[in-house]
């Protein structure tokens, strides 16, 4: 069988580049807010709620709104777009992402509030479009579940020998290498393009969409088509 584009190793690395650069961006730049992982978000939105704090608990309830509907949203573009005419859903989801973060660029401090809500949808929608790589379930916006699964397919072959369970753990973790490759993209250019470092997450996400068009070829010969 034919493995689609959308769940491919490369596309995840490219994805998972962009996700580091964007939680860096707005720890960094935005506030110290956690764009792609909202535990972070809802830990620190306790901690200000019993402090008193309630400024601050909307800071952090925001995005974590923000990022409910993005889920929303990602959902309904795939119910809703036709495959017709050769532009799948994961397409569309990917030219929002584009279009969000380049508008987010030119956000002022004082607006650091809308950029996080921005953000947030954007790893939202990502992260409900794109859930699997190779097969496997892949988060490219956060580490923990790939951590995880990384760790206990690594365990699996040290007591099975099995060249399945070492190529899976070295994907996961691989994942989870570009992330920190992006993280520190993302920290590199914070601290050169201020507000503009958002930037850095465009030309991976833009390539993901450009291997999105390739049309690949089944056994038959006939093309197969966008994936």
């Amino acid at each position: 069988m034919e493995k689609q584009t959308s769940e491919s190793f490369r596309l995840g690395a490219l994805l998972a580049l962009a996700g580091g650069v964007l939680d860096a961006y707005t720890y960094l730049i935005r506030g110290g807010v956690f764009a792609n992982a909202q535990t972070g978000n809802i830990v620190l939105l306790g901690v200000r709620l019993i402090q008193g704090e309630w400024r601050q608990v909307l800071h952090y309830l925001i995005p974590i709104l923000a990022f409910a509907g993005g889920v929303i949203v990602a959902e309904q573009i795939r119910q809703r777009v036709s495959r017709e005419g050769g532009i799948h859903w994961r397409q569309v989801t990917l030219g929002l992402e584009l279009l969000l973060l380049a508008g987010v660029a030119w956000l002022p401090a004082s607006l650091d509030s809308l950029a996080n809500v921005a953000v947030s949808f954007v790893c939202a929608v990502q992260v409900e479009s794109f859930r699997k790589v190779n097969g496997n379930a892949f988060a490219t916006t956060m580490c923990t579940g790939n951590l995880r699964s990384g760790t206990e397919r690594l365990l699996l072959y040290l007591r099975t020998g099995e060249r399945d369970h070492w190529s899976r753990a070295i994907q996961y973790y691989g994942i989870i290498l570009c992330f920190i490759a992006g993280a520190a993209l993302g920290g590199l250019c914070a601290a050169r393009l201020g507000r503009a470092a958002v930037c850095a997450s465009l030309p991976p996400l833009l390539l993901a969409l450009i291997l999105m068009y390739e049309r690949k070829k089944p056994c038959g010969g006939a093309e197969a088509g966008i994936k």
